[in-house]
């Protein structure tokens, strides 16, 4: 079970690349969710049931990381990436342009974290690691939306 936690966490191992391990994660969520949307037929309710349960997946996951890895929010825990890039690409139309707009945004969010994120990082163990990238994914989603809506 431990093996398969780790796994998890690590998003299958991307997160033990040596270089941006979440921004790896980040490109590699992007790519797989704009491959696989057009058999969702775009529903927006498949979407979000699988963001959900790949959240709730991420928090025992990235509770065993941090003890595994012996750190708090380890960089080699990407699992936090993956519905955070998925929630700043829902709704958007399917261009790769866009997409790949979706994966810069989300991850300037998630990396300068602006508020209230940075303080949602603080809640404890693997929630506080799957949270703060829902909230930069949100932010990243409005912002997408609202650049498509001005130009």
């Amino acid at each position: 079970m431990k093996h398969v936690l780790l796994l998890v966490a690590t998003f299958f191992n991307i997160g033990r690349i040596p270089i941006a391990p979440g921004t790896c994660a980040s490109l590699v969520t992007m790519l797989i969710v704009y491959f696989v949307r057009p058999y969702w037929d775009a529903s927006i309710y498949i979407q979000v049931i699988v963001i959900f349960i790949i959240f709730l997946l991420g928090i025992p996951a990235a509770s065993y990381a941090e003890k595994h890895f012996k750190k708090k929010d380890p960089g080699q825990c990407v699992i936090d990436e993956v519905p955070g890039q998925m929630v700043s690409l829902l709704l958007i139309p399917h261009t790769l342009g866009l997409y790949f707009a979706g994966f810069l945004i989300f991850r300037v969010f998630d990396i300068f974290k602006p508020f209230p994120i940075r303080r949602m990082e603080k809640v404890p163990h693997g929630l506080g690691i799957m949270i703060d990238d829902i909230a930069a994914g949100l932010y990243a989603l409005g912002l997408l939306h609202l650049i498509i809506y001005i130009f």
